[in-house]
């Protein structure tokens, strides 16, 4: 009989070494090793789901009867591209308590009034417990066709899995289950990995979509290997801050989809509920006649919403500058602060630098430096930017205002809240015939020319 040998697997990129070392050589993380034992039965860990299929004409190929299965929840279709699609995979990641279980209880029971089978495996919660969450959120959800078991042995859940062969199957979460022939603890790289692709080889192979829980690390990453994120086909993120109403579902890889389309919702009572108009949303409590409050328009996946981007300058305290960013990237706030400085001559050396983006949005679109630098340029120089005035723009180092994608979309959206004019870059304005008429449209050239218009 071959003897088991001892390696040692880093927890954060699964890097294996032969012996223990502090920092991992691969990915730089400290004391993230951990021992494990590799067995020679290894390679016979996934019986039973071996494909069996011969090759064929791609133009043979049958999409099925349902392309894509609508979970009921608009938001949440929208993030997904559509729909949910038969043997798909969907991780969901989040911090604690953000609403991860929540969701998908509420998507189960709009698939069952589908007349979908459905199988939650609890292994966070017993059964009890989950039906006590699903009877404080009143969900409504056919009783014939919602089964739960609480289990976290994988080969216990295939086997359940085989036997029902359910349309949609949530796993609550990954990092609880185990597969028992691998002797690491339950959340280590090899068992996660393992257990991810046990269950996106069963989804493949008899056509469950499949919702997979997974905790954050304090990095805001899901927790375990990266190749994780690999395996499956859809990887959503939870945003939002935990003790605040409002979250935000955003794609971050969809193999069926758009990718960084973003689903919002406000936490109720009930459950999250949609919000149909976060545009207006976000700017329901700006303040008027107050520095430093600019409106811009910007992209998440193909879904325009106005956001307001709040600037406050304030003199540092003992020669200690700082520059704080909240839902945008604080490397790009010192380049934007830096252009500033040294091509308008706007004295920030010694001032405190101040970043919000109202609602908890996290905005990664270039189009909105135009709108930070104006924040900051008039909470510095405590002028009010008009009331119905909107900015989009990238800006380069040269202070120049370079051309943003899909500027119609933008304005149609900014019109329609009732915005009267927008400061666009003059390179949009040429040659198009997609900006709305009723909106005024001031092109610059540069970033001089937008502050002389404050």
């Amino acid at each position: 009989m071959a003897k088991s040998k001892t390696i040692y697997v880093c927890q954060q990129c699964g890097a294996q070494n032969p012996r223990w070392v502090g920092k991992c050589l691969n990915c730089g993380s400290w004391n993230s090793y951990v021992e494990e034992s590799l067995s020679p039965e290894r390679e016979e860990l996934r019986p039973g789901i071996v494909f069996d299929e011969k090759p064929v004409l791609l133009r043979d190929v049958s999409p099925g009867e349902r392309s894509r299965i609508s979970v009921g929840i608009k938001e949440f279709d929208r993030v997904l591209g559509g729909g949910l699609v038969p043997g798909s995979v969907t991780l969901i990641g989040g911090d604690p308590g953000i609403g991860k279980s929540t969701v998908t209880l509420q998507a189960i029971a709009h698939l069952s009034k589908r007349k979908l089978k459905v199988l939650y495996v609890s292994g966070e919660e017993s059964s009890q417990q989950t039906k006590l969450r699903a009877d404080r959120l009143n969900v409504a959800y056919e009783p014939e066709l919602v089964f739960i078991i609480n289990q976290v042995d994988i080969l216990a859940v295939q086997d359940h899995i085989q036997k029902m062969r359910p349309d949609v199957v949530v796993i609550d979460s990954i990092q609880v289950t185990y597969h028992p022939e691998i002797t690491s603890s339950a959340g280590s790289v090899s068992q996660v990995r393992e257990c991810a692709a046990l269950l996106t080889h069963l989804a493949k192979r008899l056509g469950i979509a499949m919702f997979i829980i997974g905790h954050v690390t304090k990095e805001g990453a899901i927790a375990g290997p990266r190749v994780l994120e690999h395996i499956v086909d859809t990887v959503l993120y939870f945003e939002g801050e935990r003790y605040t109403t409002y979250r935000i579902i955003r794609g971050i890889k969809n193999r069926y989809g758009p990718t960084n389309e973003i689903g919002v919702f406000e936490m109720a009572a009930s459950g999250l509920t949609e919000v149909e108009n976060p545009s207006k949303l976000f700017l329901s409590e700006r303040p008027e006649g107050a520095s430093g409050s600019v409106v811009v328009p910007i992209m998440e996946g193909t879904r325009p919403f106005l956001v307001e981007v709040q600037g406050l300058v304030s003199r540092s305290a003992f020669g200690v500058v700082r520059q704080k960013a909240h839902g945008f990237d604080p490397n790009r706030l010192a380049l934007l602060t830096a252009v500033l400085e040294k091509r308008l001559d706007l004295n920030l050396s010694d001032k405190d630098v101040f970043l919000n983006i109202v609602g908890g949005v996290k905005a990664v679109d270039p189009a909105i430096d135009l709108a930070v630098v104006v924040a900051v340029a008039s909470a510095l120089l405590d002028k009010v930017v008009p009331f119905d005035m909107v900015f989009l723009g990238e800006v380069g180092l040269s202070s120049e205002v370079r051309s943003v994608s899909q500027i119609g979309v933008r304005l149609r959206e900014a019109e329609k809240l009732g915005f009267k004019r927008c400061v666009v870059p003059a390179n949009n304005v040429q040659k198009r015939t997609d900006i709305p008429a009723g909106i005024e449209v001031i092109a610059v050239n540069n970033v001089r020319e937008a502050l002389d218009i404050i």
